[in-house]
Parts: C-alpha cells; structure tokens; sequence
C-alpha cells in the first residue's frame, strides 16, 4: 500500500505537470528541428546568389505581369511557387515562355532568353520554393533499354502522343506535342513537371531509371525512319487505312472505269 501512495503522490506532483510540457516540447521541436532540417536539404540549390537576384530582376521584368511580382499566380496565370526549376527550364527552353498569345494552349517557339537568362530565372523560382531540380543524370539515351522504354511509352504516353511521339489531337482544341525533335533533358522534364495538359510522372510513377529507358526509345524512334516507304506523319493505322482507301483503291477503280469505257 506504500509503494502506491508514493506513486499517486508522484502523479499528483506539480513538477509532474512540468516534466510532462518539457518533455512534449522536446519531442515537438525535435520533429520539427529534424523536419525543417530535410526541407533544408531538398531546397539547396546549384545556384549563385547573384544568380537568384538577376533571376528576379528579369522575372518581374518579363513575367511578373502574369504570374504576380512574386510568383503568387494571377488569374491571368498560375502560381510558379513550387514547381521548380525544371519547370521554369522547360517552358522558357522550348519557348512556350513567355507566351505569345491566350489560347487552348502555349505553342513552342525559339527561346526569348540565353541560356544564361533561362538559369538564372529557373534559380529565382527555385530559390521561392522546393520543386523538381533541372535533370542532370539519365539523359543518356545510349545508357537505357530502348525495347522496355517502348513498352512503357506505349502504356503511359501514347494514348496521347501517339506509338512512336508523332503527337496528337486532344479536347477543347488542344494537342499533344510531338517528341520527333525533343531533346532528353526537355522529355525528362516534361515527365518530371507535367507541363500544360501532360499529367506528372513522379519517380513514383516512372523512376528515373524508367524515364532514361522511355528516352531512349524516343531517341531511337528519332534516329530512325520508317524503312516501309512514306511515313504519312506516323498518325497510325487510321491515317494509312484512308490513304489506301483513297488512292490506292480509288485509283483502281478510276483504271478499271477507263479500261470500261475504252472496250466499249
């Protein structure tokens, strides 16, 4: 009965009260200490602070009208907090930024900036936020498995871009670009930060490793042609079928119309 009175008189203590927020409070802060440490890592960047700062300065000379004198998004335009500098490299890389004209969808056009411009505004958006880094590693189209990437781009793209990028119609007049000329590091990026009407591939999603070996497939798709004759665009079965319909069928029936009406 003695051992627990103490117990109780332990509990009802006042510096019990006091050792119980201490301890919270070193569990709370150790998390948080600990978290912010990670988020601290992940948003370390490549770049400068001068890269950063000039980054700003052409920012809110060129996209600031848009996008908000800090990046919040306007109706005009979304929000750049977060999306990285992958994102910002893609889109001013392939000229899609800034944009030329409302509509459906961002054309791509010669890049307005030097490549020198294009890291420094990418550093600038980085420096707002953690996001998707440019890629550095598993560009290598020679590095990757060109028949597994071909399956994985038959599964997860070509629904929209087509069996071999030739790229296709969408909704709402809408397109899904055609990767025929696109570099590695602007299709990893497109996979990395899904731009416009594309949906996010994530490591998740496709690992890097899956991602080099759908870029080498592109690449090999690029390097080459169809050795079938005319490749009508690569648009598939659809496209051959009605050429064939038309002018191989058609130009049967206009010879055998002739040879008709010549016997007569």
């Amino acid at each position: 009965m003695a051992i627990k009175r103490n117990k109780n008189n332990a509990r009802r203590s006042p510096y019990a009260a006091i050792l119980v927020i201490l301890a919270g409070l070193l569990v709370s802060g150790g998390g948080y200490a600990a978290a912010n440490a990670v988020v601290s890592a992940k948003s370390e960047t490549p770049y400068s602070a001068q890269d950063i700062k000039t980054g700003n300065q052409l920012f809110l000379a060129n996209c600031a009208s848009c996008h908000g004198r800090n990046a919040e998004g306007t109706k005009a335009a979304p929000s750049l907090i977060g999306v990285g500098a992958a994102s910002v490299d893609f889109q001013v890389s392939t000229g899609r930024m800034p944009g030329a004209a409302s509509g459906p969808q961002l054309m791509d056009k010669p890049a307005q900036f030097t490549e020198q411009q294009i890291k420094q505004l990418a550093a600038y958006v980085a420096s707002l936020a953690p996001g998707p880094a440019v890629p550095t590693s598993n560009l290598d189209p020679t590095a990757g498995n060109s028949t597994r990437g071909g399956e994985l781009f038959r599964i997860n793209c070509a629904m929209c871009h087509n069996a071999v990028g030739a790229g296709g119609a969408l909704t709402e007049g809408k397109w899904a670009a055609s990767l025929r000329e696109a570099s590695p590091k602007e299709i990893y990026e497109a996979m990395l930060t899904g731009p416009q009407n594309m949906p996010v591939f994530n490591d998740a999603n496709l690992t890097p490793k899956d991602k080099q070996d759908i870029i080498s497939y592109l690449t090999y798709v690029q390097n080459n042609p169809s050795a079938g004759g005319d490749e009508l665009a690569n648009l598939g079965p659809v496209a051959e079928g009605l050429f064939a319909w038309i002018f191989m069928l058609g130009g049967i029936v206009a010879i055998t119309i002739w040879l008709g009406a010549k016997s007569n």
